[in-house]
Formats: C-alpha cells, structure tokens, sequence
C-alpha cells in the first residue's frame, strides 16, 4: 500500500497530512504558505512532495456550505484538482466534504490547551490530517 496524501487549500495557506503506509493514521506535515490566490506556487509545492513520497492519491477538501452547496472556496478546490491532475501524472485526486473540519481540529488544539498563537501555526495541517483520517477511515 502507498501513503496517501490530504489537503486543506485556503486562499494563503495549504494544510499537508500524510498517512502512514498502511493508509490507516493519518498526521499533519505542514501549513505550506504562499502569496493569496497563488495556487500554481502551491500546486509545484504538493507536486514534490508527491514524487519524494511516492503519492498515487491525494485527498482534497471541498468546502461546502452548511447546505450542502458549493460556493467560491468550492470551485477554486474543483480548479485546484484539475491543475493538480495537469501537473502530476498518475495522481488520483478525491474531494471530499470538509464541513466542520476546522471545527474538529480547532477543539482538538483547545482541549490539549495549545496557545492562541500556537494554533494558528498549525490549525490547517490539522484541519488536512482531520480531512485524510476521515477518508481512511471510510476505508
């Protein structure tokens, strides 16, 4: 089995998880920083990680609206996949809803009392790896 590789985009930063060989636990790499909207920048940077760990699926949340609708963070994820399918030959990438993954990570910082500061350095690799735990444990 092959690691597979989670993402939450937002419009400055990339949250990075990665599972472990057997795609079973999913934990945070990285909060990957770029200048707003430079998705490219970011698609390179996914791009190498990908071909150092030998990737063949990424896993990407689509934000969606409480209702389920898919608003303008939604489609730039939508956008964001095809690049990244452009870009890295091979790469299967799966969207999968994010509602309320920040939510979950956020509680997770707070109830192990991690600072105010501290949780923003880290809160979208967590929100990433609360993204790829919830697709390996759809199995």
């Amino acid at each position: 089995m092959k690691k597979v590789l989670g993402l939450d985009l937002g419009s400055r930063t990339c949250g990075i998880a990665m599972s472990d060989i057997l795609g079973m636990i999913a934990h945070g790499v990285e909060t990957f920083r770029f200048k707003p909207d430079d998705y490219l920048t970011c698609a390179k940077h996914v791009k190498e990680i990908v071909e150092e760990n030998d990737i063949e699926t990424i896993v990407l949340g689509l934000p969606k609206h409480m209702n389920g609708d898919i608003g303008e963070r939604g489609q730039i994820s939508i956008e964001f996949k095809k690049q990244l399918e452009e870009m890295i030959e091979g790469i299967n990438v799966i969207l999968v809803d994010e509602r309320l993954t920040t939510v979950v990570a956020e509680n997770q910082l707070l109830f192990a009392d991690v600072s105010r500061k501290k949780r923003k350095q880290v809160i979208d690799k967590m929100a990433a790896a609360a993204i790829l735990q919830g697709y390996l444990d759809r199995g």
